[in-house]
């Protein structure tokens, strides 16, 4: 029941953010449409703990606002090396060893390598991720490792 409550929550949430509108017509749209996934997928029964993992929710938002704080830091950093000119890029290919277990904690900690900015993951290779940095400070901030480390560590998968 906690998870249906939860899908009808999160998507009635995702409608009123995304319709941009908050007219009655569209309001009245959107509750008809969200009553109508809910009881599609119970009647599915495809409403369980992998299809809508709320007991990630407090570790995921914790781990998606530092990866906005690390967007924002790294953009002005490569902003800030791309006004000092040339000598300021220094690029290099690390070789960073991950805490994650699972396919899907590999996953998620690549992507969020390759979204900040100055970094991009190019090869993962069972426990280590061959990483390209655009400068020495890219570099330190994959090398730390604070991304990998907020990663919640029970993240549903097969591990590997």
């Amino acid at each position: 029941m906690k998870h249906t409550v939860s899908l009808s929550l999160f998507l009635a949430l995702l409608w009123w953010v995304l319709s941009g509108y908050p007219k009655p017509l569209l309001l009245g749209l959107g509750a008809v449409t969200v009553i109508f996934t809910v009881w599609l997928a119970h009647r599915l029964d495809v409403i369980d703990h992998e299809s809508h993992p709320i007991h990630f929710s407090w570790p995921l938002l914790r781990f998606w606002t530092r990866l906005l704080v690390e967007i924002a830091r790294s953009s002005i950093q490569v902003l800030g090396q791309i006004l000092r000119g040339q000598s300021a890029i220094q690029p290099k290919f690390l070789h960073v060893k991950t805490q994650q277990h699972s396919a899907l904690g590999r996953v998620i900690l690549g992507n969020a390598i390759t979204l900040t900015p100055g970094t991009v993951t190019v090869l993962t290779n069972g426990g280590e991720f061959v990483v390209h940095a655009l400068s020495k400070e890219s570099a330190k901030s994959v090398e730390d490792g604070e991304l990998d480390a907020l990663i919640p560590q029970d993240v549903e998968g097969e591990r590997v």
